[in-house]
């Protein structure tokens, strides 16, 4: 796993970015709800209908699935809904590349599937700047509950339970999930996206970095020889399962926080063995107990990572004991497998961008145009921020503030920053600003001593043996100098205004053509 964007509640503003097409105005944007508090089956609804949503029949649980999902991703194409899986009982399905395209998670947004990426960015920057918290609201009739399997009747292989990858080490069901734990001594409710494997019929293995929520709970449990309650919550409303991605402020319950960003309560029914808040609008719900590790371990992974490596390898990791299992009729696994970049199983690396814009902006940085996260830079490696440059070293304070804040870059490794005629989420624009407008001797300056998680695959064995878990990160100024901008060489390129009245009046020649 990777450490997740961090919420930035921070009010946001600001300009547009350059050359955005489609802009949707704050007043728009406002009224519209779009699909956060669906649950997930109207969500499918509603993407069939738009044509983001293809049926798969036949395709095999054992890797065939996980590569078609990974494959399909790197073509940008619509999410999968597999059906008839070789080898599982029929009507269990699997969900795969649900968040993983901006006109997905525009469509969730209730914006147009075209929406500019950058539009997309703003307007989360916008919702998530305006949340107003909504305590949940427990409900005792719910369809998740439509099947219970108690004790000896509980088997986890009844589920259409994937191996996702080649040289993983078994199969994982907890990948687009939402585990629920709850603070021994507040009370606090924790969801959080972290992987689950399943080891035998009742038996799950959790895996945590030792520094999130979950695992933070886990151990109030354990440090008095307790099991931890736990529950593991799949196919979820987008909403609620936007709130496990992220990582929401200390004491901040995810069903409140997503409670606010759908703009109505999260629906929610207590556990039968733990009393934990369940959310009812899930496809499918595992309830029990997380061992201590003096108790119970097993070998967790390999797993195939959002850097496209396997860096962190197997390990001995706690396990869940199953008790409870509830789940709809014709049950819907949600998968959001990592994925070899450029290819995503989520689109992370929006909520990233919108969240280091907004640091920028509060930390001072002036006339920022622009920020995104490539796909390729998975778990924000690769940052860029357009700015127009208003005064000598404009450009190295965005990179260093970029580069330094808590919420931006994650793993983050080169932050470019360009100038206000280049689109940041246009890979090409910027590869084009970084070859004729970065000089290697002068404008390329590197910080040591940076921390990074233990999937990083830069981290030597030497590093791992002593915990030394930091790398360096660099800074390429890809503007134009601002002492001799105004000597710069000028643009060549189509002017706005030629290329609207082109585009207008040659608008048959232009149709089904894509433009760059």
């Amino acid at each position: 796993m990777v450490t997740p964007p961090v919420l930035d509640t921070a009010a946001v503003g600001g300009a547009s970015p350059a050359r955005v097409p489609g802009t949707v105005s704050g007043e728009d944007s406002n009224t519209r709800n779009g699909l956060l508090s669906s649950d997930l089956r109207a969500v499918l609804s509603a993407l069939e209908e738009a044509g983001e949503l293809r049926m798969v029949e036949g395709a095999d649980w054992d890797v065939e699935l996980g590569a078609i999902t990974e494959l399909m991703a790197l073509r940008d194409g619509p999410a999968l809904l597999f059906d008839r899986i070789k080898g599982c009982a029929p009507g269990h399905r699997v969900l795969a590349n649900l968040l993983n395209s901006p006109r997905r998670v525009a469509l969730l947004l209730g914006l147009p599937a075209d929406t500019h990426p950058l539009e997309v960015v703003r307007e989360l920057r916008r919702r998530l700047s305006s949340i107003r918290q909504a305590d949940p609201l427990e409900v005792t009739d719910t369809p998740v509950r439509e099947e219970v399997h108690r004790g000896a009747d509980v088997d986890l292989w009844e589920f259409a339970t994937p191996r996702w990858h080649e040289h993983d080490g078994g199969r994982y069901i907890g990948t687009g999930c939402a585990v629920v734990t709850r603070d021994r001594d507040s009370g606090w409710v924790n969801l959080g996206t972290y992987r689950v494997q399943v080891h035998d019929r009742d038996t799950l293995g959790l895996y945590i970095q030792r520094s999130h929520h979950g695992a933070l709970m886990q151990r109030q449990y354990w440090d008095r020889g307790e099991p931890c309650p736990v529950a593991v919550a799949i196919g979820l409303q987008p909403g609620l399962l936007l709130g496990s991605f992220l990582t929401i402020p200390n004491g901040v319950s995810e069903y409140q926080w997503s409670g606010g960003l759908m703009g109505q309560p999260v629906q929610v029914f207590p556990g039968e063995v733990t009393g934990l808040p369940l959310p009812a609008s899930a496809e499918i719900v595992l309830e029990g107990f997380c061992l201590p590790p003096s108790v119970e371990t097993r070998l967790e992974g390999p797993f195939g990572e959002t850097i496209g490596y396997y860096a962190s390898g197997a390990r001995e990791e706690p396990v869940i004991k199953v008790e409870r299992v509830y789940h709809r009729q014709n049950p819907i696994i949600v998968g959001a497998p990592p994925l070899r970049p450029p290819a995503s199983s989520s689109a992370t690396y929006l909520f990233r961008a919108a969240n280091a814009w907004s640091e920028l902006e509060r930390a001072g940085v002036p006339d920022v145009r622009g920020v995104w996260m490539h796909p390729s830079g998975a778990s924000g490696l690769l940052a860029i921020v357009a700015i127009k440059q208003r005064y000598a070293g404009h450009a190295k304070q965005a990179g260093l503030t970029l580069m330094s804040g808590r919420g931006g870059t994650g793993l983050g490794r080169f932050v470019i920053v360009v100038d206000d005629d280049i689109d940041p989420s246009d890979i090409d624009q910027v590869l084009w600003a970084l070859a004729t407008r970065c000089d290697p001797a002068t404008s390329i300056d590197i910080v040591r001593g940076m921390t990074v998680p233990d999937l990083d695959p830069r981290l030597t064995p030497a590093q791992r043996a002593v915990g030394d878990y930091t790398t360096s990160r660099a800074i390429l100024d890809a503007c134009r100098p601002f002492t001799w901008i105004n000597e710069f060489p000028r643009t060549l390129s189509v002017s706005d205004e030629l290329r609207e009245r082109v585009l207008r009046d040659w608008s048959a020649l232009f149709d089904e053509r894509p433009q760059r």
